[in-house]
Protein backbone atom coordinates (compact mmCIF):
# COMPACT_ATOMS: atom_id res chain seq x y z
CA UNK A 1 0.00 0.00 0.00
CA UNK A 2 1.24 3.40 -0.69
CA UNK A 3 0.26 5.78 1.78
CA UNK A 4 0.70 9.67 1.83
CA UNK A 5 0.53 11.33 5.39
CA UNK A 6 0.44 14.86 4.76
CA UNK A 7 0.46 17.12 7.91
CA UNK A 8 -0.79 20.63 7.57
CA UNK A 9 1.84 22.80 8.88
CA UNK A 10 5.13 20.91 8.09
CA UNK A 11 3.84 19.82 4.53
CA UNK A 12 3.74 22.76 2.79
CA UNK A 13 0.24 24.66 3.97
CA UNK A 14 2.32 27.75 4.80
CA UNK A 15 4.22 27.67 1.70
CA UNK A 16 5.09 30.85 0.60
CA UNK A 17 4.56 32.32 4.35
CA UNK A 18 6.50 33.03 7.43
CA UNK A 19 6.63 29.08 9.24
CA UNK A 20 6.01 29.99 13.13
CA UNK A 21 8.29 27.92 15.22
CA UNK A 22 5.58 26.88 17.84
CA UNK A 23 3.45 25.44 14.69
CA UNK A 24 6.28 24.14 13.20
CA UNK A 25 7.59 22.49 16.24
CA UNK A 26 4.35 20.82 17.38
CA UNK A 27 3.54 19.48 13.76
CA UNK A 28 7.00 18.13 13.43
CA UNK A 29 6.16 16.33 16.33
CA UNK A 30 3.19 14.59 15.47
CA UNK A 31 4.41 14.19 11.73
CA UNK A 32 8.02 11.86 13.13
CA UNK A 33 5.99 9.80 15.55
CA UNK A 34 3.66 8.98 12.35
CA UNK A 35 6.21 8.63 9.87
CA UNK A 36 8.17 6.31 12.34
CA UNK A 37 5.36 4.53 12.97
CA UNK A 38 3.82 3.76 9.88
CA UNK A 39 7.37 2.88 8.38
CA UNK A 40 8.11 0.07 10.75
CA UNK A 41 4.96 -1.74 9.73
CA UNK A 42 5.64 -4.34 6.79
CA UNK A 43 3.74 -3.93 3.37
CA UNK A 44 3.89 0.04 3.15
CA UNK A 45 5.32 2.47 1.39
CA UNK A 46 5.12 5.43 2.72
CA UNK A 47 5.74 9.20 1.64
CA UNK A 48 4.92 12.52 3.21
CA UNK A 49 4.62 15.89 1.74
CA UNK A 50 7.22 18.27 3.21
CA UNK A 51 7.97 22.13 3.36
CA UNK A 52 11.30 23.15 1.68
CA UNK A 53 12.23 25.37 4.27
CA UNK A 54 12.42 21.89 7.03
CA UNK A 55 14.93 19.43 6.91
CA UNK A 56 13.99 15.34 5.79
CA UNK A 57 12.47 13.32 7.89
CA UNK A 58 14.06 10.31 9.28
CA UNK A 59 13.77 6.43 7.64
CA UNK A 60 12.66 4.87 4.82
CA UNK A 61 10.01 7.70 3.76
CA UNK A 62 9.92 9.60 0.63
CA UNK A 63 9.83 13.23 0.68
CA UNK A 64 7.17 15.18 -1.48
CA UNK A 65 9.00 18.52 -1.34
CA UNK A 66 6.76 21.37 -1.13
CA UNK A 67 8.57 24.69 -2.56
CA UNK A 68 7.68 28.29 -1.70
CA UNK A 69 6.09 28.83 -4.93
CA UNK A 70 4.01 25.63 -4.85
CA UNK A 71 -0.01 26.11 -4.40
CA UNK A 72 0.19 23.19 -1.85
CA UNK A 73 -3.63 22.32 -2.86
CA UNK A 74 -2.74 22.01 -6.28
CA UNK A 75 0.51 20.07 -5.17
CA UNK A 76 -1.42 18.05 -2.54
CA UNK A 77 -3.73 17.36 -5.39
CA UNK A 78 -1.01 15.78 -7.15
CA UNK A 79 0.31 13.30 -4.47
CA UNK A 80 -2.76 12.17 -3.39
CA UNK A 81 -3.58 10.69 -7.07
CA UNK A 82 -0.53 8.81 -6.52
CA UNK A 83 -1.24 7.27 -3.08
CA UNK A 84 -3.14 4.54 -2.93
CA UNK A 85 -4.19 5.42 1.13
CA UNK A 86 -3.91 9.16 2.74
CA UNK A 87 -3.59 10.49 6.33
CA UNK A 88 -4.55 14.14 6.59
CA UNK A 89 -3.84 15.98 9.55
CA UNK A 90 -4.57 20.11 9.43
CA UNK A 91 -6.25 21.83 11.81
CA UNK A 92 -9.76 22.41 11.45
CA UNK A 93 -9.63 26.54 11.83
CA UNK A 94 -10.77 28.16 7.83
CA UNK A 95 -12.28 24.21 6.73
CA UNK A 96 -8.58 23.30 6.25
CA UNK A 97 -8.77 19.82 7.50
CA UNK A 98 -12.29 18.81 5.98
CA UNK A 99 -11.22 20.19 2.58
CA UNK A 100 -7.89 18.14 2.68
CA UNK A 101 -10.62 14.98 3.77
CA UNK A 102 -12.66 15.84 1.00
CA UNK A 103 -10.31 16.27 -1.62
CA UNK A 104 -8.90 12.13 -0.27
CA UNK A 105 -12.19 11.41 -1.41
CA UNK A 106 -12.97 13.28 -4.59
CA UNK A 107 -9.61 11.08 -5.96
CA UNK A 108 -11.44 7.65 -4.70
CA UNK A 109 -8.31 7.15 -2.48
CA UNK A 110 -8.64 5.50 1.58
CA UNK A 111 -8.79 8.22 3.56
CA UNK A 112 -7.39 6.85 7.13
CA UNK A 113 -9.24 10.08 8.82
CA UNK A 114 -12.75 11.18 9.83
CA UNK A 115 -15.00 11.96 7.18
CA UNK A 116 -16.31 15.76 5.88
CA UNK A 117 -19.37 15.75 7.63
CA UNK A 118 -17.73 14.70 11.11
CA UNK A 119 -14.71 17.02 10.96
CA UNK A 120 -17.25 19.88 9.41
CA UNK A 121 -19.49 19.75 12.70
CA UNK A 122 -16.45 18.43 15.28
CA UNK A 123 -14.74 22.01 14.07
CA UNK A 124 -17.61 23.80 15.37
CA UNK A 125 -17.56 24.34 19.30
CA UNK A 126 -21.29 25.24 18.77
CA UNK A 127 -22.33 22.69 17.14
CA UNK A 128 -20.16 20.05 19.10
CA UNK A 129 -21.62 21.48 22.55
CA UNK A 130 -25.43 20.66 20.83
CA UNK A 131 -23.87 17.21 19.47
CA UNK A 132 -22.99 15.88 22.28
CA UNK A 133 -25.29 16.82 24.80
CA UNK A 134 -28.41 15.11 22.14
CA UNK A 135 -26.16 11.84 22.99
CA UNK A 136 -26.32 12.82 27.25
CA UNK A 137 -22.87 13.66 27.21
CA UNK A 138 -21.91 16.54 29.40
CA UNK A 139 -20.49 19.28 27.55
CA UNK A 140 -19.57 22.87 28.21
CA UNK A 141 -22.13 25.49 27.39
CA UNK A 142 -21.41 27.30 24.30
CA UNK A 143 -22.87 30.49 22.63
CA UNK A 144 -22.16 32.74 19.62
CA UNK A 145 -20.02 35.48 20.72
CA UNK A 146 -22.24 38.26 19.36
CA UNK A 147 -25.84 36.80 20.52
CA UNK A 148 -24.26 36.23 24.17
CA UNK A 149 -23.48 39.87 24.13
CA UNK A 150 -26.66 40.31 24.13
CA UNK A 151 -27.84 37.69 26.57
CA UNK A 152 -27.89 39.29 30.24
CA UNK A 153 -27.97 35.78 31.76
CA UNK A 154 -24.12 36.24 30.89
CA UNK A 155 -23.97 38.09 33.82
CA UNK A 156 -24.59 35.39 36.33
CA UNK A 157 -20.89 33.80 35.01
CA UNK A 158 -18.07 34.85 36.24
CA UNK A 159 -15.20 33.98 33.99
CA UNK A 160 -15.56 33.30 30.53
CA UNK A 161 -13.61 31.78 28.25
CA UNK A 162 -13.58 33.09 24.16
CA UNK A 163 -12.36 31.38 21.47
CA UNK A 164 -12.65 30.45 17.56
CA UNK A 165 -15.37 28.48 16.86
CA UNK A 166 -13.54 26.54 14.56
CA UNK A 167 -10.21 26.92 16.38
CA UNK A 168 -7.60 24.02 16.80
CA UNK A 169 -5.62 23.82 20.29
CA UNK A 170 -5.22 27.01 22.39
CA UNK A 171 -5.88 29.19 19.47
CA UNK A 172 -6.90 32.72 20.16
CA UNK A 173 -8.41 31.16 23.14
CA UNK A 174 -8.78 33.66 26.30
CA UNK A 175 -10.18 34.23 30.36
CA UNK A 176 -12.35 36.88 30.57
CA UNK A 177 -13.31 38.47 34.19
CA UNK A 178 -17.22 38.54 33.38
CA UNK A 179 -19.63 40.09 30.97
CA UNK A 180 -18.03 43.39 30.88
CA UNK A 181 -14.98 42.52 29.93
CA UNK A 182 -16.31 40.33 27.40
CA UNK A 183 -17.78 43.71 26.01
CA UNK A 184 -14.21 45.38 26.07
CA UNK A 185 -12.91 43.15 24.40
CA UNK A 186 -15.40 42.74 21.61
CA UNK A 187 -15.02 46.36 20.89
CA UNK A 188 -11.88 45.98 20.47
CA UNK A 189 -11.97 43.65 17.34
CA UNK A 190 -13.80 43.51 14.33
CA UNK A 191 -14.10 39.30 13.32
CA UNK A 192 -16.49 38.79 16.83
CA UNK A 193 -18.88 36.86 14.37
CA UNK A 194 -15.73 34.09 14.22
CA UNK A 195 -15.59 33.74 18.21
CA UNK A 196 -17.60 31.76 20.83
CA UNK A 197 -18.20 31.86 24.62
CA UNK A 198 -18.08 29.24 27.50
CA UNK A 199 -18.11 29.79 30.67
CA UNK A 200 -14.80 28.96 32.61
CA UNK A 201 -14.71 25.41 34.27
CA UNK A 202 -11.93 25.19 37.15
CA UNK A 203 -10.58 22.18 37.30
CA UNK A 204 -7.96 19.73 36.04
CA UNK A 205 -7.10 19.82 31.88
CA UNK A 206 -7.94 16.10 30.30
CA UNK A 207 -7.39 14.94 27.11
CA UNK A 208 -8.37 11.68 25.32
CA UNK A 209 -6.70 9.75 22.72
CA UNK A 210 -9.39 7.62 21.05
CA UNK A 211 -9.42 4.99 18.30
CA UNK A 212 -13.05 5.63 16.40
CA UNK A 213 -15.32 4.04 13.35
CA UNK A 214 -18.47 4.02 12.23
CA UNK A 215 -20.14 5.24 15.64
CA UNK A 216 -17.79 3.02 18.03
CA UNK A 217 -15.08 4.58 20.13
CA UNK A 218 -12.33 2.92 22.56
CA UNK A 219 -10.20 5.11 24.54
CA UNK A 220 -6.23 4.83 23.88
CA UNK A 221 -4.92 6.57 26.47
CA UNK A 222 -6.87 9.34 29.48
CA UNK A 223 -3.34 12.10 29.62
CA UNK A 224 -3.19 14.91 31.49
CA UNK A 225 -2.89 18.21 29.83
CA UNK A 226 -0.47 21.27 30.82
CA UNK A 227 -2.75 24.31 30.13
CA UNK A 228 -1.51 27.61 31.55
CA UNK A 229 -2.73 31.06 31.09
CA UNK A 230 0.15 33.92 30.18
CA UNK A 231 -1.67 37.38 30.94
CA UNK A 232 -5.41 36.30 29.53
CA UNK A 233 -4.41 33.71 26.97
CA UNK A 234 -4.46 30.12 27.50
CA UNK A 235 -1.28 28.67 26.16
CA UNK A 236 -0.92 24.55 25.77
CA UNK A 237 2.53 23.39 26.75
CA UNK A 238 2.17 20.08 26.38
CA UNK A 239 0.64 16.52 28.21
CA UNK A 240 1.68 13.65 29.85
CA UNK A 241 0.02 10.74 28.07
CA UNK A 242 -1.42 8.21 30.02
CA UNK A 243 -1.04 10.58 32.92
CA UNK A 244 -4.89 10.09 34.18
CA UNK A 245 -5.73 6.36 33.64
CA UNK A 246 -7.87 6.61 37.08
CA UNK A 247 -10.49 8.36 34.60
CA UNK A 248 -10.65 5.63 32.35
CA UNK A 249 -14.06 4.07 34.03
CA UNK A 250 -15.04 7.05 33.30
CA UNK A 251 -13.95 7.99 30.26
CA UNK A 252 -14.79 5.22 28.52
CA UNK A 253 -18.71 5.33 28.26
CA UNK A 254 -17.80 9.44 27.08
CA UNK A 255 -16.14 8.13 23.83
CA UNK A 256 -18.60 5.95 23.31
CA UNK A 257 -21.07 9.16 23.47
CA UNK A 258 -18.54 11.02 21.09
CA UNK A 259 -18.38 8.14 18.94
CA UNK A 260 -21.66 7.78 18.42
CA UNK A 261 -22.64 11.69 18.62
CA UNK A 262 -20.22 12.18 15.53
CA UNK A 263 -20.68 8.74 13.65
CA UNK A 264 -18.52 9.92 10.35
CA UNK A 265 -15.00 10.27 13.34
CA UNK A 266 -12.35 8.04 11.62
CA UNK A 267 -9.21 6.93 12.93
CA UNK A 268 -6.80 8.38 15.68
CA UNK A 269 -9.64 11.28 17.46
CA UNK A 270 -8.99 13.45 20.33
CA UNK A 271 -10.70 15.16 22.87
CA UNK A 272 -9.98 17.49 25.72
CA UNK A 273 -12.53 17.87 28.58
CA UNK A 274 -12.44 19.43 32.30
CA UNK A 275 -12.94 17.62 35.69
CA UNK A 276 -14.48 19.18 37.35
CA UNK A 277 -16.64 18.97 41.13
CA UNK A 278 -19.48 17.77 38.91
CA UNK A 279 -17.54 15.28 36.97
CA UNK A 280 -15.82 15.33 33.34
CA UNK A 281 -16.54 18.03 30.93
CA UNK A 282 -15.96 17.79 27.80
CA UNK A 283 -14.49 20.90 25.79
CA UNK A 284 -13.93 20.03 22.35
CA UNK A 285 -13.63 17.23 20.26
CA UNK A 286 -10.46 16.85 17.55
CA UNK A 287 -11.28 14.76 14.66
CA UNK A 288 -7.42 14.31 13.96
CA UNK A 289 -4.35 13.06 15.19
CA UNK A 290 -3.30 15.41 18.15
CA UNK A 291 -0.08 16.50 19.78
CA UNK A 292 -0.14 13.47 22.45
CA UNK A 293 0.60 10.93 19.29
CA UNK A 294 3.64 12.12 19.74
CA UNK A 295 3.99 9.77 23.23
CA UNK A 296 1.18 7.47 22.16
CA UNK A 297 4.25 4.35 21.23
CA UNK A 298 5.95 4.87 24.77
CA UNK A 299 2.55 4.79 26.61
CA UNK A 300 1.03 1.53 25.20
CA UNK A 301 4.21 -0.40 24.38
CA UNK A 302 3.21 -0.99 20.97
CA UNK A 303 2.87 0.40 17.55
CA UNK A 304 -0.35 2.41 17.64
CA UNK A 305 0.03 2.69 13.45
CA UNK A 306 -0.61 -1.12 13.70
CA UNK A 307 -4.29 -0.13 14.97
CA UNK A 308 -4.68 2.24 12.48
CA UNK A 309 -3.80 0.36 9.57
CA UNK A 310 -5.46 -2.68 10.89
CA UNK A 311 -8.98 -1.21 11.25
CA UNK A 312 -8.89 -0.12 7.41
CA UNK A 313 -7.95 -3.23 6.07
CA UNK A 314 -9.63 -5.89 8.48
CA UNK A 315 -12.25 -3.78 10.29
CA UNK A 316 -13.20 -2.82 14.30
CA UNK A 317 -13.66 -6.38 15.21
CA UNK A 318 -10.12 -7.42 14.55
CA UNK A 319 -9.12 -4.16 16.74
CA UNK A 320 -7.98 -4.55 20.13
CA UNK A 321 -6.63 -1.64 22.10
CA UNK A 322 -3.75 -2.38 24.90
CA UNK A 323 -4.05 -0.91 27.98
CA UNK A 324 -1.67 2.09 28.73
CA UNK A 325 1.52 0.47 29.96
CA UNK A 326 3.19 3.92 31.10
CA UNK A 327 3.20 7.65 31.74
CA UNK A 328 5.30 9.71 28.93
CA UNK A 329 5.69 13.19 28.73
CA UNK A 330 5.00 15.33 25.83
CA UNK A 331 6.44 18.72 25.78
CA UNK A 332 5.75 21.31 22.78
CA UNK A 333 8.35 23.30 24.24
CA UNK A 334 11.30 20.78 24.42
CA UNK A 335 10.09 17.87 22.50
CA UNK A 336 8.88 14.35 23.40
CA UNK A 337 10.55 13.70 27.41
Amino acid sequence: MRLLVCEFVTGGGLAGCELPDALRREGDMMLRALVKDLTDLPLLSVSAARDWRLPPLDGAVEHRWIAAGDDPWTAWRRCIAEADAVLPVAPETGGALERLTALVLQQERVLLGSRPDAVRRAASKLLTCRSLTGFGIAAVPTWPLRSALEDAALNEHGGLVVKPDDGAGSEDTFLLSGAAALGSWADRRGDVDRFVVQPYLAGPAVSLSLLCADGRGAVLSCNSQDMRLDGERFRYHGSVVGGREDLRSLCEPIAAGIAAAFPGLWGLVGADLVETSQGLVVLEVNPRVTTSYAGLRHALGRNPAELLVGLATAGWEAVQPSPVAQEVEVSVDAGTG
